[in-house]
Formats: structure tokens, C-alpha cells, sequence
């Protein structure tokens, strides 16, 4: 398939490693394996054999629709069906841009089962966002929510996409049906919660519902997985890795499989079929889609499903199913924790929480054990790693700060951070690089990049500098490059500057992250402006929002009137802006961002 072809590294047998070489092993909870066995199967088979394993135990719920394995995997087999029927084939790229709801985990496998990719998109990117991915990966099946659908047909008309088929879908599709029922009351309270949810698309459009593909299918379901081996492209993430614009990672079924394996074997006392796992991690990232649509399937979970991160709707989930299992960024932690609810909520149901995207907060990790009673671990891993590569054992002592050990059948090792051959002696920080089964296979038809961040026997370059202490534990003291990671999503500050620089006014520009207690890091501009130009915040993040996601507009704007620093009489130098800012912080003069904090959903 064009672009599609793996270089053969996931499947690789790794070198030799004496027990001496991983000494993170001496610091593992007991029962974890230092290696584990990773199934010669798909993704779709892995669904397949779940629901044969638990085909009545409940998978998903929804704001009161709870759906069992053997009913979710009959409709992924008609949703397949509709699909194949509206002309989709192996190796097609299907474009998902959808929250969690059942719809995504339907149509993620459905895609999957007919030996198609998987491209998933950020519902909240912007036209100009999703043109580029769109047109990138040659996607010609677009998979959306309703709201969504304008800036899809805007990529579609724009002519620099192949896009021709778009299906629709709405929230209440899978609500139960007294509730989509009390939707349609002709009464003022009626039209507004429909309003609130609910984006009607408008006459003319050109796409198919949802719902009318699945009927579409019902009479020649695809009852299992065709045209599809474990070293295929499954899925295709996109993400400015550790440089550059967006990418898309090719991460094959076996990557995916594998990064679920040894997430399930980091639980020691998981029990299949009986875990309840909170999904308000998006599914199209990394994080969410492997965690809570890849491996809960796999421990054969029920799975809640949250459109999107709201305090209240998250103690309602905890109170109705119990869960178990919590993965989550700090943000949301947080936000948990800080809310009044959490006096009177009881939260002792949860066993497992990992969290990740960012640094977590000593303060925050004691404040999550204390009102639970469980310790929220850290962990840690790229897109580009399907994405867990490390992490805190769930059972033993924490450690605030760093990131923990390399999961089972994971390497890792510290190296120059210039000459990647020279590996660094225990306790000297260095280049993190990462090898194992879950290691992506390259960029979509981009060899140039993919040689840039794999060495040819299998190691991924991961731009972050990290220290391993004599226990295997795993530190980050620094980024090698200047990615912004804000809620958990990377953020490249050329692209801002970019659009920044686009403004009339604006003469110099460059962004920044700075730390956010919220966030992690947010985004900081300094602009200078042309003689005589005038220009308020307000008018530069209205430019902003129309080419960049709204956790991608700078949420403190500095106004210079002297030349920004650089190098010589080039390049601006942001290390020196970032060094002012550290300076402010030390002396307690840090600004604050004049706007509101956003929401913890985007981890």
C-alpha cells in the first residue's frame, strides 16, 4: 500500500540482555514478567477473541446505553459491512474525527476488521488542521461528529484533499431512546439540551448517517477480520514528534497488540472480565486509544465512555459503575480533588490509576493516595511508542517526579546526546532512547523524518534528556527540543509563530512554553510590532483561532518594544526567553495568563 509498508523492525527479534543490562527489573512489583508474549493477531482478532471470552459482560456505557461484547461486536461487523458496501478496501486510509462515544469504538474497529487504516483526528482541530492530515494521508472516508462536519466539507472543497465519502453522527444515536425521545419535545428546555449536543447539518449535505450505514450493512455483516497480518499499519497518529509539523506515526496491529500486553501485565492483579474502567482520556489520542479502547478490551472491561472531561459527569460515572481503573492526566486530577464533591465521594473502588502526558505533581500524587487510598503512578511514552514505554509500579513505593521503569520487553539506555553510540554511565543524564515491540515503524511517506528518530537496529531517538538512577528508575531533567507539551498534547512553537507572523502589525514573533500549574506547560508569545502598528491581545488570538486549535493559541501574550534576543543576526533565540522567564519565576514575578484555564479533556 502506498506509504504503507513497515520497515520490519516491530517484528525484529531483540539482541541479546543479561538481567544486568535492565536493572529496573530488581525494582518490578512482583508478577510482572520481564518479558511478556505478544499474540501473532490483529486488533480486530483481539476484539473478536474478547467478546468470544465474555460475549454477555457489558463493554461500553454511554449516559445510561450499556452495550455487552457480543452486541458491540455484531454491530462492528454490520458497521464493516456498510463500509465495504460504500466502497472501502484494504489498505484505505478512514479518517475518524470523533469523541468517545460507542460510534468511535465502532467504527474503529470496523475499519480495522476490513484491513483499512485508522487515522484519527482531533474533533476540535480547525479547517486549515484538518486539510493537512486529511490531504496527508491521502484519506478518502472521513468517519465525523455532526459539529464537526462543516470544517470537513470546507477540507473537502478546498480540492487539496481526496475525501469523497463522509458519514455523519450525532451523540444521541446511542442514548437510550426515552432519552432521544425527551430530545424532540417541542419545549423550550427540550431544544435546548438538543441545541447544546446536537449540530444539525445542513440541507444538502453531502453525507451518510451513521446509523443508516450500520442498517446498511445488516444483511452481509463482516463477521471477522479479512485482508489484515499483525505487521500492517493499523492506525495513523499524528503528532510533531520531537520536531517538525504533523506527522503521521504508522503504528501496526502487533505495536498496538504488544503496547496492550505489557500495560495488562503491569496490573498484576487484574481480573479479566470484572474490571471497570473510567474512558475520559480521547480516544484519538495515543494515551486514550491504547489504554482504554485497546487494553481495557483486552482485560474485557467495562468501559465508561465521557465525551469530554466535566467534573460532575466524572463523580456521577464513580458513584453509578465503581470503577476500578482511572487512567487520567494531572489536570484532571486535580480538578477531581479541588472539587467540593470530593468531601463526600467515595473513591474507594479505584485500584489502578496511572497518569500521563505530563509531569505529575508530587503535591497532587500524596492528595490522590490520600482520598482514595490508592497511589496515582506516573508514566510515560510518546505516539510514537503506541505509547507506553515506562512507568511507576502500581504496588511499590512511588517516587515524585520521575517516570518509573521500562514495562516488560522494553529497553531503555541514556546516551549522548550528540553522539548516540556512547552510552552514558548510571546516574549522567543523556538522550533517552527506547526499543521494544511497541516502537512505531516510521512516518506516513516520510523516510526522511523516520531516519531522523529510528536508528537502524530499532531504537527511537526520543528528544528528551533523562537519567536512570542504579534502580532502573527513569527521570526527564530536560527537552532536547523545544516541543510545548500543554494538557498533554505536543504543541510546535514554529507553527504558532507561523500564524503569528502572519498579522500585519506583528514585525517579530516568537513562542514559548512556560509552566502552568493546570496544564503543565502553556503557551507565552512575545511579539514586537511594526513602527506605528498597535495591536491588543483580543484581535491577535482572533487571527490565531482561525488556523490553530484553541490549546494552541497563546494563553500570555508579551508586547516588546525592543528587538527580540538572537542568534547573531538570525534565528531568535528562544533558550534566552525561556532563561527570563526562569529568572521571573525565582524572583515571583511570573505573569499570568488573562484567560480562563481550559479544560483537563485534552490530556
Amino acid at each position: 500500500m502506498p506509504g504503507g509498508s513497515t520497515t520490519g523492525r516491530e517484528t525484529a527479534k531483540t539482541e541479546a540482555t543479561t538481567y544486568a543490562d535492565r536493572p529496573w527489573q530488581s525494582s518490578y512489583d512482583e508478577g510482572i514478567p520481564p518479558d511478556v508474549e505478544i499474540p501473532d493477531i490483529t486488533l480486530g482478532q483481539l476484539f473478536e477473541n474478547t467478546a468470544a471470552r465474555f460475549p454477555l459482560s457489558p463493554a461500553f456505557s454511554f449516559f445510561g446505553t450499556t452495550l455487552t461484547y457480543s452486541q458491540v461486536q455484531e454491530q462492528i461487523g454490520e458497521f464493516a459491512g456498510g463500509l465495504a458496501k460504500l466502497g472501502v478496501r484494504a489498505g484505505d486510509r478512514i479518517a475518524l474525527i470523533l469523541p468517545n462515544c460507542p460510534q468511535h469504538v465502532i467504527a474503529f474497529y470496523a475499519v480495522l476488521r476490513l484491513g483499512a487504516i485508522v487515522a484519527e483526528a482531533n474533533p476540535l482541530y480547525t479547517e486549515a488542521e484538518l486539510t493537512h492530515q486529511l490531504s496527508d494521508c491521502g484519506a478518502e472516508y472521513v468517519i465525523c461528529l455532526d459539529r464537526t462536519y462543516a470544517a470537513v466539507e470546507a477540507a473537502r472543497r478546498s480540492g487539496r484533499t481526496k475525501v469523497r465519502e463522509v458519514i455523519s453522527t450525532s451523540i444521541p444515536d446511542f442514548l437510550p431512546k426515552k432519552d432521544q425521545l425527551l430530545l424532540r419535545l417541542p419545549v423550550a428546555k427540550a431544544r435546548q439540551k438538543r441545541a447544546e449536543i446536537v449540530t444539525d447539518l445542513p440541507a444538502g449535505a453531502r453525507a451518510h448517517a451513521f446509523l443508516a450505514v450500520l442498517r446498511l450493512g445488516r444483511s452481509e455483516p463482516v463477521r471477522a477480520t479479512v485482508a489484515a497480518a499483525p505487521s500492517d499499519v493499523a492506525v495513523l497518529l499524528y503528532t510533531t514528534g520531537t520536531t517538525g509539523a504533523a506527522k503521521g506515526a504508522m503504528l501496526t496491529h502487533r505495536n498496538l497488540v504488544a503496547n496492550a500486553v505489557q500495560g495488562c501485565a503491569w496490573i498484576v492483579d487484574a481480573r479479566p472480565g470484572r474490571e471497570v474502567m473510567i474512558a475520559v482520556l480521547p480516544l484519538f489520542h495515543a494515551y486514550g486509544m491504547t489504554l482504554c479502547m485497546i487494553q481495557g478490551v483486552l482485560l474485557g472491561a467495562h468501559i465508561v465512555l465521557l465525551p469530554k472531561f466535566d467534573v460532575a459527569m466524572v463523580f456521577d460515572a464513580i458513584a453509578k459503575h465503581r470503577p476500578t481503573i482511572f487512567p487520567g492526566v494531572p489536570p484532571i486530577y486535580q480538578a477531581l480533588l479541588d472539587s467540593p464533591r470530593a468531601r463526600t465521594a467515595d473513591l474507594t473502588s479505584l485500584r489502578s490509576c496511572v497518569s500521563g502526558a505530563m509531569k505529575l505533581p508530587a503535591e497532587l500524587q500524596q492528595r490522590w493516595e490520600s482520598a482514595t487510598g490508592t497511589a496515582v503512578v506516573e508514566g510515560y511514552g510518546m505516539t510514537e511508542t503506541s505509547p507506553l514505554s515506562h512507568a511507576g509500579p502500581l504496588g511499590g513505593a512511588t517516587r515524585p517526579g520521575w517516570i518509573g521503569l521500562p514495562v516488560p520487553s522494553t529497553e531503555a539506555k541514556i546516551v549522548d546526546a550528540e553522539d548516540h553510540t556512547k552510552e552514558m554511565p548510571v546516574g549522567e543524564s543523556g538522550e533517552l532512547l527506547i526499543r521494544g515491540p511497541q516502537v512505531f515503524t516510521g512516518y506516513w511517506e516520510n523516510p526522511d523524518a523516520t531516519r531522523t528518530t529510528l536508528t537502524e537496529d530499532g531504537w527511537i531517538l526520543t528528544g528528551d534528556i533523562a537519567r536512570m538512577d542504579t534502580d532502573g528508575w527513569f527521570e526527564i531533567v530536560d527537552r532536547k527540543k523545544e516541543l510545548i507539551i500543554a494538557g498533554g498534547f505536543n504543541i510546535y512553537p514554529t507553527e504558532i509563530e507561523e500564524v503569528l507572523s502572519g498579522i500585519p502589525e506583528v514585525a517579530e514573533v516568537a513562542v514559548i512554553g512556560v509552566p502552568d500549574a493546570y496544564r503543565g506547560e502553556t503557551v507565552k508569545a512575545f511579539l514586537v510590532l511594526r513602527p506605528g502598528e498597535t495591536l491588543t491581545t483580543e484581535e491577535m488570538r482572533a487571527h490565531a483561532a482561525k488556523h490553530l486549535a484553541a490549546y494552541k493559541i497563546p494563553k500570555i501574550v508579551e508586547f516588546r518594544t525592543e528587538p527580540l534576543p538572537r542568534i547573531g543576526i538570525g534565528k531568535v533565540l528562544r533558550r534566552a526567553l525561556r532563561d527570563e522567564e526562569k529568572v521571573r519565576a525565582e524572583q515571583g514575578k511570573v505573569a499570568q495568563t488573562d484567560a480562563g484555564q481550559e479544560p483537563a479533556a485534552r490530556g
